[in-house]
């Protein structure tokens, strides 16, 4: 038996959210809303996977400044085991901007920071190695990419990997990217990322996805697809013999923010992988985990607990 379910291994951000009623190129446009929260893709998830009570840990940097610790504040209230996450003396925390509009577009700036100071000597082979499923996020530079491929060569085999390359990662192309692929169990990847990273549409994107050596390709397609009447698709999944569309079937009212709604639907999937639920069950606590981090500024603030969560799936989250 694992001693923690998920360990995430990714960047560790704070937050500057920025909401407008549209983006611009170039020109002026009044601010509706400024937020500070800490971040990072892996992160969120893994904060929402703790919210719905599974051990979880994580292993990335911080700088010892202010940001960095309300970053780990933020996770080890939760409950999230923080003794892998290195604080960089003399160095600043992660930051990304982030700019959101009432349409749902966002434009993403990253100050990596500390994040580009983890190393390979931070990093517990045997810690990882009892995860039941260790969860992957993108860093900015080449040398915490090249150690999160080394890293897939050492893991004990019974460690599944999830991986969420988000668009600094899918940019490098699907030649980069192949030693995770490989390896990964899971992919997380929006509709955006996925053709930037194949240059196919989706369906048939994740499919390359799959003959990489991918297990399941989870694809988020933001506002939804009516790809059939009537009815709106708001994910896609698939592995070698199965495919399922997700459809969004409550209705969780207005949407607020877009900002780590992909990192919550991961938490969801993950959750129900970890509960061994069909991947159709699992999608649908995505898609669920999603629509309430978006009814929230920011990514994690209205992440449910398990308790709320039962109330909308009584059976798929039972033990």
């Amino acid at each position: 038996m694992s001693n923690i379910a998920v360990i995430g291994f990714g960047a560790l951000n704070m937050d500057y959210l920025y909401g407008v009623k549209q983006t611009v190129l170039d020109g002026e446009i009044p601010v509706d809303h400024i937020k500070a929260a800490p971040g990072g893709s892996a992160a969120n998830t893994i904060y929402g996977l703790a919210k719905l009570g599974l051990r979880t840990g994580f292993v990335g940097a911080i700088g010892n400044d202010e940001q960095g610790k309300t970053c780990l504040k933020e996770l080890q209230d939760i409950g999230v085991d923080t003794t892998h996450i290195r604080i960089k003396k003399g160095n600043k925390t992660g930051l990304a901007l982030c700019i959101s509009d009432e349409l749902r577009r966002r434009a993403i700036y990253v100050l990596p920071g500390a994040n580009s100071l983890l190393n390979s000597q931070d990093i517990d082979v045997n810690y990882l190695s009892q995860a039941e499923i260790i969860h992957f996020a993108s860093f900015v530079d080449e040398q915490q990419f090249n150690i999160q491929a080394e890293l897939l060569e050492k893991l004990a085999g019974s460690v599944k990997i999830s991986f969420a390359p988000g668009m600094l990662y899918a940019a490098r192309g699907m030649q980069t990217l192949s030693p995770l692929l490989r390896k990964s169990d899971i992919l997380f990847i929006n509709k955006d990322e996925l053709e930037k990273l194949t240059g196919e549409e989706f369906m048939s994107g994740a499919k390359e996805c799959l003959k990489q050596g991918c297990q399941i390709v989870a694809v988020t397609l933001g506002k939804g697809l009516t790809l059939e009447p009537g009815k709106v698709i708001t994910g896609y999944i698939c592995d070698k013999a199965h495919e399922y569309k997700v459809e969004s079937a409550a209705d969780f009212g207005s949407q607020l923010d877009s900002t780590g709604a992909g990192d919550a639907f991961a938490a969801g999937f993950l959750f129900g992988l970890i509960k061994q639920r069909r991947l159709d069950e699992c999608g649908r606590l995505g898609d669920t985990m999603a629509h309430f981090a978006m009814r929230e500024i920011g990514a994690k603030q209205g992440l449910p607990n398990l308790h709320t969560l039962k109330e909308i799936f009584p059976s798929i989250t039972s033990s």
